[in-house]
């Protein structure tokens, strides 16, 4: 088992694009088990590979019906709008009201090479679209305005100075 720690704001790998996953296999397999557990512990309801360090299209997930993994996911369709305050164990401690689709259609993989296609809205939308979102290179703070990002950034900086102490949030269930 490997213990992983979640990289936070700042680490260039949560900048950049994924890979595909190319093979599906026993290793996969256990390193989704091993970031479920990293997940469990932060705790948070998504996390994608990046997260951990690992440039590779998939997240792990669990918002209250089990444990699931989503390989190379791609959403196909989104409706409506849904705000909602939204966290990240990348961003620990900060939270925002965030902007996104209410509703969305999402395809990928699932640990046995099968697909899966998923109708999703409200906090499960949220999940897939934020996870996904770390797959392409992209935190919350690149949806804020100047100024959230100014103190977003000084707070985070003074945490990292230790003059502010550390707070753990992410994308939790209500």
């Amino acid at each position: 088992m490997v213990q992983y720690d979640i990289r936070v704001f700042g680490d260039p790998v949560l900048k950049r694009r994924a890979e595909d996953v190319v093979e599906v296999d026993g290793a996969l397999v256990d390193v989704c088990n091993d970031m479920l557990d990293a997940m469990y512990d932060a705790p948070g309801i998504g996390l994608a590979a990046p997260q951990v360090g690992i440039g590779k299209r998939f997240f792990v997930y669990d918002f209250g019906d089990g444990p699931g993994v989503l390989i190379n996911p791609v959403i196909t369709e989104t409706s409506g709008e849904w705000e909602f305050e939204e966290g990240c164990l990348s961003v620990p401690g900060l939270s925002w009201n965030i902007v996104r689709p209410k509703e969305i259609h999402i395809v990928a993989f699932d640990l046995d090479g099968n697909e899966v296609s998923i109708e999703a809205d409200e906090l499960e939308s949220r999940l897939y679209q934020h996870e996904l979102d770390h797959l392409d290179g992209t935190l919350l703070l690149d949806y804020l305005d100047d100024e959230q990002v100014r103190e977003a950034k000084r707070i985070l900086r003074e945490r990292a100075m230790g003059l502010r102490a550390p707070a753990s949030s992410g994308l939790e269930l209500p």
